[in-house]
């Protein structure tokens, strides 16, 4: 029996599904149910093709993952950044925490699992060659770079969990400020005096601010003075 005829009248085994087909299935899928309901059988429904056909662009879910972010990181304009190592490090931190606000689910991914993409590194080393330059030893500078990932980390998942719970429960009173509500003033005078004005001071971005405060407490202040400095240690040898 001769194979079937195609829609354009070929006959033949039908086109293969593209990768760029399979990514753009893959992020719509990300974008609305989630990462963690990424599968490869659930793409394969997604993009219309054999579960066996993913097979032929990515290893398993972990390679998608990985060439997800590659594939997003490869996106991202690269500035110029500024000749003084500090204003690199806030440059460079700065542009990392709003390319994954856009994308939260980036962050959880980077967090629950072991996988980064090469296109994104240029980011790292500008904060760690950044603080090097400022006087960190090495360690000193990996120290910096994590200080500045955990904060970047808390920030954007607290802010999108809160924004999806609100979200869900648009129609329930927040507990948070129910609990500060009802604080007994004579035991939390502060809360208290606080607790109308809370929910405005919560939500407003402070994280600038906290950036900058975070990179200058970490980074050496006077290096005459900062016995475990690469510059204390230039200067005495």
């Amino acid at each position: 029996m001769p194979p079937p005829a195609s829609s354009s009248g070929r006959t033949g085994r039908p086109p293969r599904t593209s990768r760029a087909q399979i990514m753009t299935a893959a992020r719509r899928l990300v974008d609305r149910d989630g990462w963690d309901k990424l599968t490869m059988r659930r793409l394969a429904a997604e993009a219309g093709a054999a579960p066996t056909t993913l097979y032929h662009h990515f290893r398993d879910r972990h390679d998608l993952l990985a060439q997800l972010l590659s594939d997003y990181a490869d996106t991202i304009v690269r500035p110029e950044l500024p000749d003084d190592p500090r204003g690199r490090i806030l440059a460079a931190a700065t542009l990392m925490h709003d390319v994954l606000a856009d994308r939260p689910w980036i962050v959880e991914v980077l967090t629950a699992d072991d996988v980064i993409g090469e296109s994104a590194l240029w980011m790292v080393e500008a904060i760690v060659a950044g603080a090097v330059d400022c006087g960190c030893t090495p360690e000193e500078a990996v120290d910096l770079y994590r200080g500045v990932w955990y904060f970047t980390v808390g920030e954007i998942l607290v802010r999108a969990n809160a924004a999806r719970r609100r979200a869900e429960d648009a129609h329930r009173p927040i507990r948070r400020d129910t609990i500060l509500g009802e604080v007994d003033p004579a035991r939390l005078p502060h809360l208290a005096a606080l607790a109308d004005r809370w929910p405005t001071l919560v939500s407003r971005d402070i994280h600038p601010q906290g950036l900058r405060a975070l990179v200058d407490g970490l980074l050496p202040r006077d290096p005459d003075h900062d016995t475990n400095s690469a510059a204390a240690r230039a200067r005495r040898s």
